[in-house]
């Protein structure tokens, strides 16, 4: 194959012009091109409001090498794509089928490899099936009670499936996992434009159908998926985990019900809200450490602002409602920057405990939302939390959310950004429609978050306004507080992915180990690879 590079055309483009620029490009007709596969594409948009995509496309051609020498163009390369393989199985026998506890993206995808290779995994997930999830979820946005085992935070999918579903990673992975994570994406129902768009994403309710066709598979491959069922403690024997005990409702009775289920490999996929869950591995002496996160709230700005920014216009058209990132770095030494920015989003009650709340953004597929949102978030490291060992990072956590629930009586508080900074409590909207999932009042916000983070976010606004024209209107609506954008601890593993209670497999997001669906997916395949180079199947179970 050749890869073409920096191929600029005109945002309303037709899928003709790029094969003839790429002819163009290798000075041959476009009928002797034989396959083009677009590899990248980003919107330029420097020259707003004209608008470039720029693309890296990989196409077959006869005599490619000659092609290559003859033309010597810095824009034309030969290149050989790198496939994704999985490892072959080591020597020990697994005669129990693996565990494991959670079905965000990092367990999903860990499932689904194991159970293409023939291991039957068993997930367990502690909150319900996407479908019931929604039925959930749904009924507590409309004032409903909170379901504390199944919300937005828990149950099947993780946090991302009510996200905007972003799928851009900074993780470099030259084995091709990510681009294996995109792949099954598609095979499962995304749209194949994430796979060489540069900020891919879902969409929350296309993602809900995504990771339900997953279960189908795995268990289509014989692995067993158990929703509704919590994990309560580990089984241990001689400094090896050698099972788990879970609690369950029971199906005639609704009485609750206890199980052992032995096995000796255990993936510990819990998602970065299991604090139930990371308080019973303290207990198990489970080796973990705090480690940094970021802390801050959502902030929300009509989404022909943002377009008019951007693109240079304020009706998106074909282009999709457009984002942005922003960065700052303030004079106390703090960074404040944007966070899982929604284009044409909502703010979501994202709460999983009594008297707590937390807030998230989501967008559907189409973004259509009247309204951008983001988080802007603050870093704080442990040295923000010093009491509470390796939960420190929980409790802050925790007292956050309780002041957020406290801000407008559980309800998701919300104040203008000029009254935060006059620290008043609004009392009527300006020009920004707050655009929700969840019941909300006007609350004191500006209690929230310690006074320092509350002062290197007003500082940063001033900056943002500078970059994006609006940004720091008086009128924008803040809402908070967004406290989950990381786990706050971080569970030891080894080169080999496992903790020092060996069989155990600390993996994705809620382990420590990364930062968003895709990211978190990858870690769930590295996971799979590991339990595969150790362990082979008993002959009885091929």
């Amino acid at each position: 194959m050749i890869r073409l590079t920096q191929i600029k055309l005109p945002a309303d483009h037709t899928p003709e012009m790029l094969t003839k620029k790429a002819a163009k490009l290798l000075r041959i007709s476009p009928e002797e091109i034989r396959e083009l596969h677009i590899r990248k594409r980003s919107l330029d948009a420097r020259k707003k409001p004209e608008l470039f995509y720029s693309y890296t496309v990989d196409v077959s051609v006869k005599k490619e090498t000659e092609l290559i020498h003859k033309l010597k163009n810095p824009q034309i390369s030969l290149c050989k794509e790198v496939r994704y393989r999985f490892p072959k199985s080591g020597e020990t026998v697994l005669k129990e089928r693996p565990l494991i506890i959670g079905t965000g993206p990092a367990g999903l995808f860990c499932g689904l490899m194991l159970a293409r290779q023939g291991y039957r995994p068993v997930l367990l997930e502690r909150g319900s099936a996407v479908d019931e999830r929604q039925k959930k979820v749904n009924a507590f946005w409309q004032g409903g009670a909170l379901d504390m085992q199944t919300n937005v935070q828990f149950g099947e999918g993780g946090a991302g499936t009510f996200s905007d579903g972003k799928l851009n990673t900074l993780v470099k992975d030259p084995l091709g996992r990510g681009k294996l994570v995109l792949e099954l994406f598609t095979e499962f129902g995304a749209d194949p434009s994430i796979l060489y768009d540069h900020k891919p994403h879902i969409g929350t309710d296309v993602l809900a159908e995504v990771v339900k066709h997953m279960r189908e598979e795995i268990i289509r491959l014989g692995g067993t998926v158990r929703f509704d069922t919590q994990v309560t403690d580990l089984l241990t024997e001689q400094s090896r985990v050698c099972g788990v005990k879970v609690s369950f409702a029971d199906p005639q009775t609704g009485a609750p019900v206890e199980e052992e289920i032995k096995s000796s490999v255990v993936v510990l996929a819990i998602g970065h809200s299991a604090r139930d869950t990371f308080s019973m591995l303290l207990d198990r002496k489970v080796p973990m450490e705090q480690k940094a996160f970021a802390v801050g709230l959502r902030i929300q700005h009509p989404q022909k602002m943002i377009n008019l920014s951007q693109y240079g216009r304020e009706e998106a058209g074909a282009l999709g409602a457009a984002n942005y990132k922003l960065t700052r770095q303030t004079k106390s030494g703090r960074g404040v920057y944007s966070f899982c920015m929604c284009p044409g989003g909502y703010v979501v009650n994202a709460s999983s405990e009594s008297g707590r709340l937390a807030v998230n953004g989501m967008s559907y597929h189409d973004r259509a939302g009247e309204n951008a949102n983001s988080a802007l978030i603050v870093t704080v490291t442990p040295e923000d939390f010093p009491e509470g060992g390796a939960l420190g990072g929980v409790a802050f956590q925790r007292k956050l959310e309780e002041a957020a629930y406290q801000a407008a009586g559980g309800k998701i508080p919300v104040q203008l950004y000029g009254d935060f900074c006059q620290n008043v409590i609004s009392r009527k909207l300006g020009g920004v429609n707050p655009q929700m999932r969840g019941e909300w009042a006007f609350g004191d916000v500006r209690s929230i978050l310690p006074e320092p983070l509350n002062l290197a976010l007003m500082e940063a606004m001033d900056g943002f306004g500078h970059m994006i024209r609006g940004f720091d209107r008086p009128d924008a609506v803040f809402a908070g507080v967004e406290s989950r954008t990381s786990s706050p601890v971080r569970i030891w593993r080894d080169e080999q992915f496992e903790s020092e209670l060996r069989g155990l497999y600390p993996c994705g997001e809620g382990a420590g180990y990364a930062g968003g669906i895709t990211s978190a997916a990858m870690d769930g395949v590295k996971v799979a690879e590991a339990i595969a180079r150790r362990y082979r199947l008993d002959e009885k179970d091929k």
